[in-house]
């Protein structure tokens, strides 16, 4: 068999199937690519071509394709490895699957207008496997991050990819019931919290279910983790500190639960009503 015509074949089991998608590709050809490539060695970015695939290797193949249906697992889970703009994490069931939005805004430059020379300590707040943590090093040389997660499995993962990347001299991880056990002030806040609404959690798809639904979850209107986070963060920020917030699809929510604070909304390829930008001043206002 041919690379092409495997791939192929894959994407339409894949489809046949109706696995979900999400958590890195959007459709059936891009997830059997990854899982194609991945399992034979190959980089991500392969041409896809007619070079020859020997029967062990097809048979190889065919086995974790299998698994990606039977188990319904994001792939992720089965590679052990995601990527977010170009940065390859370690991931395993412990942790979310990263695919934040918040990252985008980060290596595009969309908030450093709101950012200066006084900024110098970044907390990325429910940091899952850190990705946002590493990433705002990467971005920002010179600032110190702090990464926290309610979850010690979370926090574990977090340590592989910090490690990783050479950055524990940059990043330190604390484990935290959002801001509890976060003492301090910070020039920036990142925060991807739960927030999917009762809802959208009831429907969910069986791979999002593989997720740890702690990382989730946010109650009936998914605002419950952002509540507290609001009425927390004024006192662990600095005088011209934000906040760059994600709430996905529950903008309708958001707006509902906060219908007075004045925000600014952040551009994303999800688009424009998905992650938001808030300052200390605004929060206080609110209060």
């Amino acid at each position: 068999m041919r690379l092409n015509d495997l791939l192929q074949l894959c994407a339409d089991q894949l489809k046949a199937a109706g696995v979900s998608f999400g958590h890195g590709t959007l459709n059936a050809h891009d997830e059997a690519a990854w899982l194609v490539l991945w399992r034979l060695g190959l980089p991500l970015d392969s041409e896809i071509d007619d070079r020859a695939v020997t029967p062990e290797q097809q048979a190889q193949v065919q086995a974790l394709i299998e698994e990606r249906i039977s188990t319904r697992k994001p792939a992720a889970y089965l590679t052990h490895e995601a990527w977010l703009q170009g940065v390859p994490f370690y991931v395993d069931e412990r942790a979310i699957v990263p695919r934040s939005l918040i990252a985008e805004v980060l290596a595009d430059g969309t908030i450093d207008a709101w950012l200066s020379e006084q900024t110098t300590r970044v907390l990325d707040l429910c940091t899952g496997n850190g990705s946002l943590a590493v990433l705002a090093a990467m971005a920002w040389p010179e600032v110190q991050v702090t990464g926290t997660d309610l979850s010690p499995d979370a926090l574990a993962v977090a340590r592989i990819n910090v490690d990783r990347h050479g950055l524990k001299d940059r990043i330190t991880l604390v484990e935290s019931d959002g801001l509890a056990n976060v003492p301090g002030s910070f020039d920036l806040i990142l925060c991807n919290p739960p927030y999917v609404c009762q809802a959208s959690m009831d429907a969910l798809p069986a791979e999002y279910r593989a997720e740890p639904e702690l990382a989730l979850a946010g109650g009936a209107d998914g605002m419950d983790f952002v509540r507290q986070l609001f009425s927390d963060a004024p006192s662990r920020m600095s005088e011209h500190a934000v906040l760059v917030l994600e709430i996905g699809n529950e903008v309708g929510h958001f707006i509902a639960a906060f219908p007075e604070l004045e925000v600014v909304w952040l551009d994303t390829s999800a688009g424009d009503d998905q992650v938001l930008l808030v300052t200390r001043e605004s929060l206080l206002a609110m209060l």
